[in-house]
């Protein structure tokens, strides 16, 4: 803990950056959250994780819960699984047990198989699926069968580029131009898997696709205050774009809370492999919409509409997502930025809410880690649930907490 420590107070303040207005107020002051009290969250994940691999054994939790319990799966596609193979991954590494070793290399075949014969695999989250189950176990152990269905993957994903436009497509049909010519935001996190098959093969076509669809995405998709649009339209014959649309969101013009965590945390993986300076500005600005938009849990609504006094259901895995991009990216800015130390003191404020209030430590019957997530509100998937993201996240968000210089497999 003591890296992350440490930066409460190594930042100086600078003239040039107004210190008025809700990140400069009560609300993100300095705040201390235990080492012990982050052990504790993080021990009762990993006891919840065993309870729920003893029920699914070599099959997945559904993606989302039921009552606040998960199902079983085969892997059939989607883009979930490879939430649970993380979760697998980090609970080897934070204890060396090697039944967790065992079961995430178990799902390796089930991965291979799926992209081998395309199946549930028309579409952009390949990162998602594949980052965390493959190029993690390759990372790890050097398996050389997750290392070349990673790869598998990646050339998948670049079949969705559309040079017309300069993005990956996200959705239905590389031949359907008539509604699905688009890009949405949550595809940010899916880049990594481009950056990393350029790493291992030496071939820069991946990241040339990546950084160009980082770039139209960053241009289009941000709006003047810091909030995001969750999809963005092109016309197929010219490649110029159109309009930012929503499909998770309240409406077109509303800001989806899980897409603006995306929108936090995915310049800061582009930013990981490319350097690239406007990251981190784009980073900042969505950070900023999110922190000062927060209701006074600390956890967003579904949408950012709403606001206190509302009766609209939380997503809590868009907190947990924030956080993971929050603590990449203050690794990443100038330490002279005050900014530095207002998002670590938020970060650790969001922290002790979900640990507080969004955690499964006191529901004895939940078989997942956080409670109060929403998939997809207009369509009323999962709403007020637990998710496979939401879990993945929040342990995620608890191992970079309690060790600053893990390494995550994006």
């Amino acid at each position: 803990m003591l890296n992350l420590i440490l930066l409460s107070s190594c930042t100086k303040n600078t003239d040039s950056q107004d210190k008025t207005g809700v990140l400069y107020s009560e609300k993100y002051a300095d705040f201390e959250l235990s080492e012990e009290k982050l052990q504790a969250a993080l021990d009762n994940a990993i006891l919840k994780l065993d309870t729920l691999l003893l029920k699914v054994g070599t099959k997945f939790p559904e993606q989302t819960s039921t009552d606040n319990v998960y199902g079983i799966r085969e892997n059939k596609g989607g883009w979930t699984t490879g939430f649970w193979v993380g979760m697998l991954w980090q609970a080897y590494e934070l204890s060396e047990y090697e039944n967790y070793k065992m079961a995430a290399l178990s799902t390796i075949e089930s991965f291979e198989y799926i992209i081998d014969n395309k199946i549930g695999v028309n579409h952009h989250d390949m990162g998602f699926l594949f980052s965390l189950s493959c190029v993690s176990a390759y990372k790890l152990t050097g398996n050389e069968t997750a290392k070349e269905t990673a790869l598998k993957a990646a050339d998948h994903l670049v079949t969705r580029y559309r040079e017309n436009g300069s993005f990956i497509q996200a959705w239905g049909n590389i031949s359907d131009t008539s509604t699905n010519y688009r890009l949405i935001i949550d595809t940010l996190m899916n880049l990594p898997l481009l950056y990393w098959a350029s790493e291992v093969t030496g071939d820069d076509s991946y990241r040339e696709i990546a950084r160009a669809h980082y770039d139209t995405t960053q241009s289009l998709v941000y709006r003047e205050d810091g909030s995001t649009y969750h999809t963005y339209y092109f016309n197929p014959e010219t490649g110029k774009p159109t309009k930012g649309v929503t499909r998770q969101g309240l409406n077109d013009e509303s800001t989806w809370s899980r897409g603006q965590g995306w929108g936090i945390y995915g310049p800061m993986l582009t930013y990981g492999y490319e350097n690239n300076a406007e990251a981190i500005e784009t980073f900042k600005s969505a950070t900023n919409y999110f922190l000062e938009n927060l209701p006074a849990d600390y956890v967003p609504f579904w949408d950012f509409t709403y606001g206190d006094g509302d009766y609209q259901p939380k997503d809590s895995s868009a907190a947990a997502i924030a956080v993971c991009g929050i603590l990449e990216g203050i690794k990443h800015m100038d330490e002279s930025d005050p900014l530095r130390k207002v998002y670590f003191n938020a970060a650790k404020r969001i922290m002790n809410s979900l640990i507080d209030n969004y955690s499964t430590a006191k529901l004895d019957y939940a078989n997942g880690l956080l409670l109060h997530g929403t998939q997809n509100m207009p369509d009323g998937d999962g709403v007020d649930e637990m998710s496979m993201w939401g879990d993945y996240f929040y342990l995620e968000s608890l191992h970079r907490m309690l060790d600053p210089e893990w390494e995550p497999y994006w």
